[in-house]
């Protein structure tokens, strides 16, 4: 059995209460309280709310990208995965995008952290330490077009189910970095 950490419980809570309410108006006092814990253990934990957020989010995207075993049939299932998650959770990213303090800086923090993650797994496959500027230039150029493609599709701007968004994120993968990803 896995015990969960107080980072995850507090992730949890605070999800919980995003279903209910928007998030602007969710304070550190009400996700400690929903779950029992004291607000000085949430600062324990995080500096503040957008942290957290920043934290959940990039533990989830980390879990999906550890599937990624290197070859074409991993890569699509870890897009369908994403695109998955970006479904289940469509109301609750909305509630972030709508009820945060900038819809920019929350799609520049999407950016940074999905760079982070795709930087972190193509440098693994390269058995590389550092990226190549071009190879740097192409993960922001992906990524910040996933991610503002995904906010939009989110808040209702595309109507394709999760499968087709997945498949827009593979056919717009730029070639150079295929090798990463793929079988080689």
């Amino acid at each position: 059995m896995k015990w969960k950490t107080a980072k995850e419980i507090l992730a949890e809570s605070f999800r919980e209460i995003a279903e209910m309410k928007p998030i602007d108006k969710i304070t550190v006092k009400d996700i400690t309280k929903n779950c029992g814990y004291s607000t000085a253990t949430f600062y324990r934990q995080f500096k503040d709310k957008s942290d957290l957020i920043a934290w959940a989010y990039s533990r989830d995207l980390e879990m999906i990208l550890d599937r990624i075993a290197f070859d074409e049939t991993s890569w699509k299932k870890t897009l369908i995965d994403a695109a998955d998650y970006y479904h289940a959770h469509r109301e609750y990213l909305a509630n972030l995008l709508l009820n945060t303090k900038g819809y920019d800086s929350f799609i520049r923090n999407m950016t940074e952290i999905n760079t982070n993650s795709l930087t972190k797994k193509i440098l693994q496959s390269a058995k590389a330490e550092k990226p190549k500027e071009e190879t740097a230039m192409l993960i922001h150029l992906y990524t910040s077009g996933s991610v503002f493609l995904t906010c939009e599709w989110i808040l209702g701007k595309f109507d394709a189910d999760p499968k087709k968004l997945a498949t827009i994120y593979e056919v717009s993968l730029p070639e150079p970095l295929k090798q990463y990803l793929h079988e080689k």
